[in-house]
């Protein structure tokens, strides 16, 4: 009898992260009891395997994947991005499916499914699960705005406001697109960055121009597109302005909303270990408490505009409390606490409302069982799209 250890491995991983995914929602927690065993299971399961198979290499580089994968989510959780559990759970599920078991294979318009990436099984999970987290965020922040904090709407809605600005950049875009197009293919250049590098430049180009020289080429660069091909310019022209108040309304979504949206001034007296600060704090030289709330986009914007890349660097003097996702601890409340109590803050702290990962990296998991690799598939897609 034939034991199937990869069918097996899967559904111990998709049981784990449905149980994940209601621990986190559930009380913001992926806890050890089950992720430290499943990293066990994992290595012992695919051991049996590569015994069964004969290919002892096998285990070496399931082990070696293990490593590699907690050691990038090491990086991560060192970088303030993931908690702990998450780590921990992708980790297990490294440990369970180090290679793509192809379960299941089916067609698409002649695209064979599941479509594999260019690098091992877990990097594609972990992939698929940053892209799975941004819808789900999306909805989340929508639903905080709508439901607690209403006066966001008319930030969440100026794109569509702003429709004329919206008209213009989709006109200069497409301008872009098809002046790259030309050059292109007089040149049977059919490099995909270089014609996006050459969008880029050109959008930028056109958009610097004076109003009348850029109304000029824009509309004779218009008209040509649409006398080569009217059907495909006027649907481009069309998908491409709403996508553009899409990514806009993302935009703001993930940044300045969603920063308002899923941060609170919390009392003091109501922090708790593990609430995630919302910006870091420093005590400088001089005894002085720095409060460091500006994120690394607007750093790069402020450090662009001055030319002053020490922008980008930490504030000199001590860190007292960080941004990381692993949260404040007992010490760090007592510390603040401290520091009211000699006037040095206020009375509120501002925090972060966590979002759960875990309902990401199961649906990130589903997709990469029996879709596959949605950046490599994107980079397909534009490729067809471009050429």
């Amino acid at each position: 009898m034939i034991i199937d250890i990869p069918l097996i491995t899967v559904i111990i991983a998709i049981a784990a992260c449905i149980y994940a995914s209601y621990s986190d929602l559930k009380r913001g927690i992926i806890p050890n009891k089950l992720t430290f065993p499943l990293i066990a299971i994992g290595i012992v399961l695919n051991g049996i395997y590569a015994f069964m198979i004969g290919e002892f290499l096998f285990i070496l580089v399931c082990v070696v994947v293990t490593g590699v994968i907690f050691g990038l989510g090491y990086l991560f959780w060192k970088m303030g991005a993931w908690a702990g559990g998450d780590v921990k759970l992708f980790t297990a599920l490294a440990a369970l499916i180090p290679f793509n078991p192809l379960l299941v294979s089916y067609q698409v318009f002649q695209v064979p499914f599941p479509v594999e990436g260019i690098y091992p099984f877990p990097l594609t999970l972990i992939i698929n699960s940053i892209l799975s987290i941004l819808p789900f965020l999306l909805i989340y922040v929508f639903y905080v705005v709508a439901k607690d904090k209403s006066y966001l709407m008319g930030e969440l809605t100026s794109p569509v406001k702003d429709y004329k600005k919206n008209i213009v950049l989709t006109l200069v875009i497409t301008s872009a697109v098809n002046i790259t197009l030309f050059v292109t293919q007089q040149l049977q250049l059919q490099i995909i960055i270089i014609s996006l590098i050459l969008i880029y430049l050109l959008s930028l180009l056109i958009s610097k121009l004076p109003n009348r020289i850029k109304a000029v080429l824009v509309s004779l660069v218009t008209v040509a597109a649409l006398f080569y091909n009217f059907q495909i310019t006027i649907i481009s022209m069309v998908v491409l302005f709403i996508s553009i108040i899409i990514l806009e309304v993302v935009r703001k979504l993930l940044t300045s909303v969603s920063r308002e949206a899923l941060q609170d001034d919390i009392s003091l007296d109501e922090l708790s270990e593990g609430m995630i600060p919302a910006y870091n704090m420093y005590q400088q030289d001089d005894d002085e408490i720095y409060v460091d709330d500006k994120s690394f986009t607007d750093k790069f914007k402020e450090s662009f505009k001055t030319r002053d890349p020490s922008m980008l660097t930490a504030p000199p003097g001590k860190r007292l409390v960080g941004t990381l996702a692993a949260g404040l601890t007992n010490d760090d409340i007592d510390l603040l606490k401290k520091l009211h109590h000699e006037d040095k803050i206020s009375s509120k702290f501002r925090v972060k409302k966590g979002v759960p990962f875990a309902p990401s990296i199961l649906i990130g998991l589903l997709i990469s069982l029996f879709i596959g690799d949605l950046a490599y598939i994107l980079q397909k897609i534009l490729i067809w799209v471009m050429y």
